[in-house]
């Protein structure tokens, strides 16, 4: 069978050009939706620079070469496992496992050579920071099964997809941990407030086959909810930069990054799925300014 995109597909570039016979393999792990990864590591990014390790750029490309391998391995994992309800939800139908393009055997071991990726990233820290992300992997595998046993998986999201911050935190420093908790908790909330927008996309089908999100639990409070958890989100970083460098001048490093989600929030349309896919995607450039926020808090002493 030929891989076919889904709606949210970014379908063109090295995707696009892959033999057909790779294609679905490339679907499988969202390789045509590099916003995954991108989000999976910023908080690599935040850890490392607020620690102080500007200058580890060898670091910093590892974790982004683990983001991208471990982003695929969770999306390979959760199709597993969501292979029979992605068939009754429109955007999800498509997917190389629920439309039979890969076969669940093929799909394992698809899994299991994005893991090799990861291991050999993991091989590059040192043992404390092997440790911290080898502790991952419970709540990586359990996050797939949060849509049905509550209504916020996106809280789960936040979680695991915040991870990365205390990986890089403990490979550069280890100290301080009051300000990592800080990141760490500004972080998740963010992860909630950015996936609560993508969960606008399928409101309805979720709701026909009873799948549980935080979009739908928000119901017509949604851009007031989601500017909650973006205020918190900013809070707790301020806080992190505070007790950090106990200086205001350090905050307004954040000023971009809180501009920039005011105006996610402001321009938000529930309704309309291209506006929230909009709005999903713009947190790359979110995460980036929190990145430099850090590199510039972190590092304002050497």
């Amino acid at each position: 069978m030929t891989a076919t995109a889904t709606p949210d597909t970014q379908y063109r570039g090295l995707v696009g050009r892959l033999p057909a016979s790779l294609r679905p393999y490339a679907l499988l792990g969202r390789f045509d939706r590099p916003i995954g990864w991108w989000l999976l590591f910023w908080p690599c990014a935040w850890g490392v620079w607020l620690a102080g390790g500007a200058g580890r750029w060898s670091l910093v490309l590892w974790l982004l070469l683990g983001s991208i391998a471990m982003r695929a391995a969770g999306c390979v994992y959760n199709d597993i496992l969501d292979r029979d309800l992605d068939k009754q939800v429109a955007r999800t139908a498509a997917r190389p496992l629920a439309s039979g393009a890969v076969s669940l055997k093929k799909a394992w071991a698809w899994l299991l050579l994005l893991c090799l990726v990861g291991l050999i990233v993991l091989l590059q820290l040192r043992w404390e920071a092997q440790v911290v992300a080898l502790a991952s992997i419970l709540p990586v595998a359990a996050y797939p099964m949060m849509k049905r046993i509550t209504w916020w998986p996106q809280a789960w999201l936040g979680l695991v997809f915040s991870w990365g911050a205390l990986v890089g935190w403990v490979e550069v420093s280890g100290s301080n941990l009051a300000v990592l908790a800080a990141l760490y908790a500004g972080a998740i909330c963010w992860v909630i407030g950015y996936d609560t927008i993508y969960a606008l996309q399928d409101r309805e089908d979720d709701a026909l086959v009873g799948v549980r999100s935080s979009a739908r639990a928000l119901g017509s409070k949604v851009k007031p909810g989601v500017a909650s958890f973006y205020i918190a989100a900013v809070a707790f970083w301020a806080l992190s930069l505070w007790l950090l460098r106990g200086d205001w001048l350090a905050l307004l490093a954040l000023l971009p990054a809180a501009g920039h989600l005011l105006w996610q929030v402001a321009t938000l349309d529930p309704d309309d799925g291209d506006n929230a896919l909009a709005r999903f995607r713009s947190n790359r450039m979110a995460g980036f300014l929190v990145a430099l926020a850090c590199l510039v808090v972190g590092n304002a002493g050497l």
